[in-house]
């Protein structure tokens, strides 16, 4: 048992200055962190979309919103509109926040499917705050809507992650991060551990570590080309394994969401910044050619392109052990998930957290790393059947994409999720898992799930209650947003500021 005195990061990018921002700000009295990354290698620096827990890492880092916003030409994210996942030309919204009034042990779905069963035309979404503000481009900070105990506005941001990645390092090396610019040109192991003891820089520099987190993107440098840890393949659940990216000029319509945008072998996604917009389009390269998906892409853009597209493969699973002897894998190093519902970001920001909570300041134990690797499994397991809900749900029989995702077999996990809301209409939140019961319900019901039953305390109201209930919530949301001021005017006060 050797004390954890020097970690060392190997790597940069959005990975490399998350896990080194956050390492200095809880562990900086007690461990040495040093990063290395050679500024002649790329990062993919396409994860432009986040989800609200990316303003619980801003706060712990200290990081003020106005100067960030500013920074990263960010914009605000109320959530992910879906376009042709159901079937082509229907939309719904994966919208953050909350649906109406919940009640006790009984959430407001509940009401809203018996409405429908007894002849209401509302959609779920006239009851969401979130949604109405996204699709009327509104956005002013909003904890709770005015004189109610209602939630308010929740969020997350798009933004640059090159800039994100650069103000991280700004910040961290002023707090005492140490930072190397060199290429690792050899990686040392104990011959009888098979610990890593140093990484041997170009520059004849080497460096010594007790604990080294990898972040060297696909390449894996630590983690797989090194220790040979191995990987779990998901692509039969979520075959695409190609995506383009470009960036075109910006629009006068700052959207405050994501679009996903289904097309015959994949999907597309427009993020919009302050100053242009991020696209892209991930596709299945058995059924879309690379030089066809990048015209795809270039014939569906909201403006002109200012950049070449850029192609990027990629092998959809984990790895089969994120941490494995003294290497410890964080962001793509660690698996890929495609960023359908915006969580590379997230899952970095999780399994840095998770390491400075199960930190082995006395030394790494295989009880440690069995606890952190189990964790880690339970974590991207739930968001992978979240993501292939979105495929599995489709009604979309009008390519061979779209038939294989509507016939495939989806893990067992996944299976019993749909099954109890069908028939049941619940939904069971397990682990701690990131995905809440409100965000399988916006997906089981937008892609045209609707259960066969509800939460029995919803009959305790009569008809003229619950369409009392519906008129008063409606009326409340839609006069909040009202007095909202657009998402633009939000942003412009800011850079004034």
């Amino acid at each position: 048992m050797r004390s954890i005195k020097h970690v060392v990061i190997a790597g940069g990018g959005t990975a490399g200055w998350i896990t080194a921002a956050l390492l200095n700000k809880v562990l900086g009295k007690v461990i040495n962190i040093t990063l290395i990354e050679s500024s002649s290698i790329s990062t993919v620096g396409v994860g432009e979309a986040t989800i609200p827990p990316i303003i619980q890492l801003n706060n712990a880092l200290g990081i003020n919103e106005k100067e960030f916003i500013n920074e990263t030409n960010a914009t605000i994210k109320l959530g992910i509109e879906f376009e042709n996942w159901k079937t082509p030309s229907h939309s719904y919204m994966h919208a953050f926040g909350s649906f109406g009034k919940d009640f006790p042990f009984c959430d407001f779905y509940n009401f809203w499917v018996k409405g429908k069963i007894t002849g209401s035309e509302d959609s779920l979404w006239d009851f969401s705050l979130n949604y109405q503000a996204a699709k009327r481009h509104k956005f002013a900070p909003l904890n709770t809507i005015p004189n109610t105990q209602l939630p308010g506005l929740s969020y997350a941001y798009h933004f640059d992650a090159t800039r994100y990645a650069e103000y991280l390092k700004t910040l961290a090396t002023a707090r005492g991060v140490k930072h190397i610019d060199a290429k690792i040109e050899q990686v040392n192991q104990c011959p009888h551990s098979g610990n890593i003891t140093s990484l041997t820089l170009d520059n004849g520099t080497q460096i010594n570590g007790d604990l080294f987190i990898d972040c060297t993107g696909q390449r894996a440098l630590l983690i797989e080309q090194t220790l040979n840890t191995g990987f779990v393949d998901w692509s039969h659940y979520l075959p695409c394994d190609s995506a383009v990216a470009v960036q075109s000029q910006g629009t006068d319509s700052l959207k405050p969401y994501t679009r996903s945008i289904a097309h015959s072998a994949g999907w597309q996604w427009q993020i919009p910044l302050q100053n242009r917009v991020g696209n892209g389009l991930v596709y299945c390269s058995r059924y879309l050619s690379d030089e066809s998906a990048k015209q795809l892409l270039l014939n569906n853009l909201p403006a002109e392109p200012i950049t070449a597209p850029r192609v990027i493969k990629f092998k959809t699973g984990r790895r089969l052990k994120q941490w494995h002897k003294n290497v410890v894998s964080v962001g793509l190093a660690s698996g890929f998930l495609e960023p359908l519902e915006s969580t590379s970001i997230h899952l970095i920001q999780s399994a840095v957290t998770r390491l400075i909570k199960l930190f082995p300041h006395n030394g790494i134990s295989d009880a440690l790393v069995a606890e952190f690797n189990k964790q880690s499994v339970t974590e991207i397991e739930h968001i992978r059947d979240f993501i292939i809900l979105h495929y599995k749900l489709t009604e979309r029989e009008d390519s061979a994409f779209w038939r294989q995702c509507k016939q495939m077999d989806i893990p067992d996990s996944l299976a019993h999720k749909l099954n109890l809301f069908k028939h049941t209409g619940k939904v069971v939140r397990e682990n701690d898992e990131l995905f809440a019961e409100v965000a399988w319900q916006q997906v089981f019901i937008g892609q045209g799930l609707i259960p066969d039953d509800y939460n029995s305390i919803v009959d305790s109201l009569s008809s003229e209650q619950l369409n009392d209930l519906f008129s008063t919530l409606k009326t409340l949301i839609t006069s909040t947003v009202e007095q909202l001021p657009t998402h633009k005017d939000f942003l412009a006060k800011i850079k004034k500021a």
